[in-house]
């Protein structure tokens, strides 16, 4: 006999009857409240002075300024367009169907640091290439590379104490040299990328840098057995330091990329580095030693790019958490903090996009 139900009303009213189901209802009302308390405990709501992903952004927009509809952080960029040639090597360590013998088609963003759009290029040395694969069985791989190694911290506290200290100064349009003073005092984890930044001048393209995943992720190949890897692309475009009469012009970089497209494509070689027992998987400060093993997984080829105000790249949140069967993040406590930031920023300028667009419409 099908049992019968009872609605909430019912019951209220005649709480002695219904024993059962006031005790079901109590056990749902602190499943909510616990999930409830868990996503205000997330927003920040219950504890204000706790670091979010929102506080991050909004520090961004403190130091920069709003500029509606862009990224909050790599403002300035442009899309391109490509694919990826696997050539089968790194199948063995990771089942991810753009390891195999295929070719993936890429969509891509070069981009520099910072909040302004319209920013010079020579503003900041740092360089990024982010990448959407999008393989024949539906998965997609997001990937945000820069051209260092490692990265300046090692957790989302020190990103946000470091974007602190270096909030302009109002008197002078610039960080207050002390703060940073202090701010690097205080986070010694930092030498390592602020000794490469000194010892590497950036590059006189975005076509001929190296570009590093930096964070370590999980390789699963198809017995289920797990390695521990970073990546990077190698290009195959020799390596030339950038010479300061080319970084005189507002926009060398976009313009020098333009004229290396129109000689023909552009290709960097995708390669895993594979991590021994005892490497470090939860410090992106922290390279590994370089006689590791390194897989060239195959070829990523940039054939066009387009201005990011209408090219594909522009409505892809590149969160590096977003993966494709094979691969798995790692312990890296920066790859969680990223893909929350990345998303608040997303819906943040898509949010705008919409406004400006349905105010255009009036």
């Amino acid at each position: 006999m099908r049992q019968r139900s009872f609605s909430l009303a019912e019951v209220l009213r005649h709480p002695g009857r219904h024993r059962g189901e006031i005790g079901k209802l109590a056990a749902i009302g602190v499943v909510v409240l616990a999930t409830g308390g868990a996503f205000a405990y997330v927003a920040g709501v219950l504890t204000p002075q706790r670091l979010t992903p929102a506080r991050i952004i909004d520090t961004f927009e403190t130091n920069g300024g709003v500029h509606a509809g862009y990224r909050r952080n790599h403002a300035k960029g442009v899309c391109f367009a490509g694919y990826f040639e696997g050539n089968g090597n790194a199948s063995r360590i990771s089942r991810a169907q753009v390891f195999d013998h295929v070719r993936t088609p890429v969509t891509g963003r070069f981009a520099i640091p910072g909040t302004n759009p319209a920013a010079a290029d020579a503003s900041a040395p740092v360089r990024s290439m982010a990448l959407q694969f999008r393989s024949a069985d539906g998965e997609q791989w997001r990937t945000a590379m820069n051209n260092t190694p490692v990265f300046i911290v090692n957790n989302a506290k020190g990103f946000y104490e470091q974007l602190v200290a270096s909030r302009p100064d109002p008197a002078t349009g610039k960080p207050d040299p002390a703060k940073l003073a202090a701010f690097f005092a205080a986070h010694p984890e930092t030498q390592p990328f602020r000794r490469w930044v000194a010892s590497h001048p950036p590059s006189t393209s975005f076509g001929n840098a190296a570009y590093y995943g930096i964070d370590a992720f999980r390789a699963i190949d198809a017995s289920g057995a797990t390695r521990d890897v970073r990546w990077s692309v190698v290009p195959e475009s020799e390596y030339m330091p950038v010479e300061k009469q080319q970084t005189a012009k507002h926009d060398f970089l976009d313009d020098e990329l333009r004229g290396r497209l129109q000689n023909g494509p552009l290709r960097w070689h995708l390669v895993l580095t594979v991590a021994q027992p005892g490497d470090v998987t939860n410090d992106a400060t922290v390279a590994w030693p370089a006689d590791r093993e390194r897989i060239d997984a195959g070829t990523l080829v940039v054939e066009r790019e387009s201005a990011q105000s209408d090219g594909d790249c522009r409505d892809i949140n590149f969160n590096p958490t977003v993966l494709p069967n094979g691969l798995k993040i790692s312990d890296d406590p920066l790859l969680t903090a990223r893909s929350s930031a990345y998303s608040v920023s997303f819906n943040r300028r898509t949010h705008e996009e919409a406004h400006a667009a349905s105010r255009g419409n009036e």
